[in-house]
């Protein structure tokens, strides 16, 4: 029986000895009061007649490639190519690669490092010292073949930290690349927007400007009759040429957008896209998905980097710790020294040595300890930088929610101001031609239906970009990917073990 109790403290002194135990905090992901709303009131808009109203659920889920949401071909193309050919995208995954590989090469301090070495030396000594040959020879060759093995046995856990945390920097750049690719595709659906916008912009403005030639036309016939005055027709004339100096800026504009299409697609802007986007041709989608606000930390990918932050820099504080503690080393050297070729590794050649060291700091100023406490501080600015990174991604779907509400709102009356502004234009023409409406009233009503008809075109543009924005704002659908990379949740990270080469 007493045996048995002194094997048993025995025996878990070497276990600690062989597998040790982390030294510092084990992860876990922090407690978060997650809101079960986005914003603080529900939406006021509702249906009406033309405007369309997408349907939100939190039983749909965020499409992977949400983009196709808009039934636009060319969009789709154009988000693929962009995703394939910007560069932006090459450097995140390029980044995501070094994070891997610096991971692997943490992971090999689990694993002795072995070496071989072979050292031929020429040598001559003093005739007035002693020869250390046999043959009492002054001048002579050595040959030395050995293999030198090293190891430091992770007792406290200072590699397993340091791979800890070199898994969770892998963790976070991966997110990072995910983050680039969502912010790449949303930028691109937006411009392709912006660009439909001012083309549709642009075509009202021709329009107008079209309809003002003619009235400008029918004026001066009228002041050749006499029915209208010259100060009228002048006037006709400033109007279009008030509404002809909207046109180049418009242009300027438009090949501006472009110039972004084509840059964000990897190319240079005079190379340009083939797509060309019309705001006919998008659709706003019928359906929008609403995740809860329980899933959102789980699919944004600043927050899961912000968590994978927080993670490495928790397992910085273990690796900070055991660099106060004890660091035991050992070592094996084998070989063989041999005045020939011949000789080397025969029974009288060979030689090794067994060696094991324990080093202790006991006195740097203070060093280690303050390394210490600046780990544990910057886990603690890394925890506050996670919460706002939380509390920021509600705020962009809160803020994505109220702008869907507000833009239907703006949509509606867009479009009955400019249902207004059409027929109050017809009237007044009908008015001007039987002689009951001035010239003036006839420049009202066209600067009013001009305007309606522009805030009718950048209303239907924003309710596209609004959907655009909620995509991007629930996560982007990353997690759908049918060839995505392994989720790994940083909150699933433990000290890690050896893995084999």
């Amino acid at each position: 029986m007493k045996k048995t109790s002194l094997a048993t403290p025995v025996a878990a002194g070497i276990a600690l000895l062989l597998g040790g135990c982390a030294v510092g905090p084990d992860y876990a992901r922090p407690a978060l009061n997650l809101p079960t709303g986005y914003t603080a009131a529900p939406p006021v808009s509702t249906q009406a007649e033309g405007v369309p109203l997408s349907r939100m659920s939190s039983e749909l889920d965020v499409p992977a490639q949400w983009w196709q949401a808009f039934r636009s071909e060319p969009l789709n193309a154009l988000v693929v190519q962009s995703l394939a050919g910007n560069p932006n995208i090459e450097a995140a995954d390029a980044a995501l690669r070094v994070a891997q590989e610096n991971e692997a090469a943490d992971r090999a301090a689990f694993w002795p490092s072995v070496a071989v070495g072979y050292t031929p030396t020429r040598q001559r000594v003093a005739g007035a010292v002693a020869s250390p040959v046999a043959s009492n020879a002054n001048l002579y060759t050595l040959h030395t073949a050995q293999v030198t093995v090293s190891y430091t046995p992770d007792v406290f856990g200072a590699t397993r930290r340091t791979v800890e945390g070199a898994q969770a920097q892998s963790e976070q750049q991966r997110f990072q690349s995910l983050a680039a690719r969502l912010s790449l595709s949303s930028n691109v659906v937006a411009a392709a927007i912006t660009e439909a916008s001012l083309r549709a912009q642009q075509s009202a403005t021709l329009a107008i400007v079209s309809d003002q030639k003619e009235v400008l036309q029918a004026y001066r016939k009228q002041q050749a009759l006499g029915q209208v005055s010259l100060a009228d027709v002048d006037a006709q004339e400033a109007s279009l040429a008030a509404t002809e100096a909207t046109l180049p800026p418009l242009d300027k504009q438009l090949a501006q957008q472009r110039n972004l299409l084509a840059t964000l697609a990897g190319r240079y802007p005079g190379e340009g896209v083939a797509a060309r986007f019309d705001l006919d041709a998008l659709q706003l989608p019928t359906e929008l998905p609403l995740t809860l606000p329980s899933t959102l930390v789980e699919h944004r990918p600043d927050v899961r980097a912000a968590e994978a932050q927080l993670q490495a820099a928790s397992a910085a504080i273990g690796v900070a710790v055991a660099a106060r503690l004890p660091n035991v080393t050992l070592g094996a050297n084998y070989g063989s020294s041999a005045y020939t070729l011949s000789q080397l590794f025969k029974s009288s050649s060979l030689f090794w040595t067994l060696a094991g060291s324990v080093a202790q700091p006991v006195f740097d100023g203070g060093a280690l300890k303050h390394k210490e406490a600046a780990a544990r501080a910057a886990f603690d600015q890394a925890g506050a930088q996670y919460r706002a990174t939380v509390l920021g991604a509600f705020q962009d779907v809160a803020n994505t929610l109220e702008a869907i509400d507000a833009d239907t709102r703006t949509l509606q009356a867009a479009l009955k101001s400019e249902r207004t502004a059409s027929q109050s234009l017809m009237r007044t023409r009908t008015q001007v031609r039987l002689g009951d409406a001035s010239p003036l009233a006839l420049r009202i009503a066209q600067q009013a239906q001009q305007q309606a008809q522009l805030n009718l075109v950048q209303a239907r543009a924003l309710r596209l970009t609004d959907a655009a924005a909620l995509f991007q704002a629930l996560g982007g659908g990353w997690w759908n990917a049918p060839q995505q990379l392994a989720d790994s949740s940083p909150s699933s990270f433990t000290a890690s073990t050896p893995a084999k080469p």
